[in-house]
């Protein structure tokens, strides 16, 4: 990887209850829990990491369940919609298996010459399974129940409803070197050549769209990738220059992090791969053990009595 974004690096969304958040996507849709930690600036909140085996970027949703938050809902200046890739002639399984757990799904149907089929998470979260025209040869994380001719591969795309799209499609373009590569309707996909994964973004135009509410159910915020703190930095200066509000570096563990809001409403992120899931635990054991920041260490037995109780099925 060069001075480029290469694609999704992850997406953050918020839950409404812990224990219904990862049974639902470690038991339902298979994913791993790589990382079991708390909210940075809350850490009587969780904050849960889930994806393939190794916690790839361009594979991980992570979500602050906030207990009691309340029903969140879509709207203008927000990410409203997460596509996963997932492998072809896996729909048939996906359907069934929702029918069977009861899991709230539309119907299917094609989107620029792909099949897709939406459903919803317990909160309300709008989420597409994609199989995408070239076949995404990710492993993806298998379980009992979802083995690898099933499994979720990672990121397809994202999609960001906007009132007008032209100030967010030149962040896409000018700044993160993404391209227009078709549109079908009000939705206009921008596509990057950088990596072949988790590379697209689709932007809504609803003129007469109304704001939402970001609770249970939406999403918080959208990271794209780095390869490193050198990179990142120098979109920071691209963004500084082009006349929005960034924040400094922030050490998140895991990775670091800018974040910034671009001209459609939507909180964007931009994260490194480095240093990764394993900094703290094996990978053998990711998501095992609850791990604190480093400012938290402290306060451990505190923060713990406050967590709502984890049970793994």
């Amino acid at each position: 990887m060069s001075n480029v974004i290469s694609g999704l690096h992850h997406i953050t969304a918020i839950a409404n209850n812990a224990q219904r958040n990862y049974d639902f996507y470690t038991q339902t849709l298979g994913l791993r829990l790589v990382k079991k930690t708390v909210n940075f600036d809350d850490p009587s909140t969780y904050h849960f990491y889930y994806g393939d085996g190794q916690g790839t970027p361009g594979t991980i949703l992570t979500f602050f369940p906030w207990e009691g938050i309340g029903q969140g809902r879509n709207g203008v200046g927000m990410a409203t919609e997460i596509g996963y890739a997932v492998p072809d002639s896996s729909l048939a399984f996906w359907q069934a298996r929702f029918r069977e757990l009861g899991v709230p799904t539309g119907e299917a149907g094609e989107r620029f010459g792909e099949t897709y089929l939406p459903f919803t998470d317990p909160d309300g979260l709008h989420i597409t399974l994609i199989v995408p025209g070239l076949a995404d040869q990710r492993p993806g994380w298998t379980t009992g129940a979802i083995d690898r001719e099933s499994a979720l591969r990672g990121f397809h795309s994202v999609t960001l409803t906007l009132r007008e799209i032209d100030p967010t499609a030149r962040v896409l373009t000018d700044i993160f070197g993404y391209r227009l590569i078709g549109q079908e309707g009000n939705r206009y996909r921008f596509q990057t050549d950088t990596v072949s994964t988790a590379s697209i973004v689709d932007l809504l135009e609803e003129p007469g769209g109304s704001a939402g509410r970001n609770a249970a159910g939406t999403n918080h915020h959208v990271a794209f990738r780095v390869a490193n703190e050198e990179v990142q930095m120098a979109f920071r200066e691209k963004i500084m220059s082009s006349g929005l509000q960034i924040t400094p570096k922030i050490n998140r563990d895991y990775f670091f992090s800018l974040y910034f809001r671009e001209p459609g409403g939507v909180l964007f992120e931009i994260a490194t791969d480095n240093p990764g899931f394993t900094v703290d635990e094996p990978l053998e054991q990711l998501g095992t053990a609850l791990k604190l920041p480093e400012q938290y260490a402290g306060a451990r037995a505190r923060i713990e009595k406050a967590l709502p109780v984890l049970k793994s099925r």
